[in-house]
């Protein structure tokens, strides 16, 4: 690992770019800065937990990538609590517990971030290819693709039917295609 001084540095450098990507998925520049910041703050921590096996930037949207998830699902049971007028607080605690005593929904795995991103100028021609799409389709595709959300949890959380959620993950799967074949597999050389 690096010392202290050039992870910050490395760490602030690459912040943008972090909070560009969650706010594409959040919608929320407050909920999007907050996820970024409690991903850095994980990097900051435990900075021993980098092995250096992937990039920085890689480890780093891989722990960014769960926030982001977490952030989605706490907005949506806040938004099922907020519904719920006159409920008093032992429902509401109720409702996050199952009949044997269980979380209703389950801490995610994190995974192995270090893999999450092997091949970091890949990723880099896809961001590319992502931003010039519609801001739905590049969202939904995201959703779907990348934080891989259920159909259901990207219909609810937007707001749209499943059979346009279907169209925009079609569409953008054309898109980057034709994107990633005119930008990356295109100007690689044959192996």
């Amino acid at each position: 690992m690096s010392p202290p001084d050039t992870l910050h540095r490395q760490l602030e450098q690459m912040r943008p770019q972090l909070v560009r990507f969650a706010q594409l998925q959040i919608r929320n520049q407050a909920l999007a800065e907050d996820a970024v910041q409690d991903a850095l703050i994980a990097v900051l921590e435990k900075p021993e937990r980098f092995s250096g096996a992937s990039t920085l930037r890689t480890y780093v949207t891989g722990i960014l990538k769960f926030k982001i998830i977490d952030c989605l699902r706490a907005s949506t049971r806040e938004r099922q609590f907020d519904t719920d007028e006159g409920q008093g607080d032992d429902e509401l605690i109720d409702a996050l517990f199952t009949a044997n005593g269980h979380t209703v929904a389950p801490p995610q795995s994190w995974g192995d971030p270090d893999t999450a991103l092997e091949q970091k100028d890949f990723f880099r021609t896809l961001e590319l290819c992502l931003e010039k799409l519609p801001s739905q389709t590049a969202r939904v595709f995201m959703m779907r693709e990348w934080l891989e959300l259920e159909t259901e949890e990207i219909c609810k959380e937007l707001a749209i039917t499943s059979s346009n959620a279907w169209v925009l993950l079609y569409r953008a799967r054309l898109r980057l295609r034709e994107c990633l074949d005119l930008n990356w597999f295109g100007q690689r050389s044959p192996q």
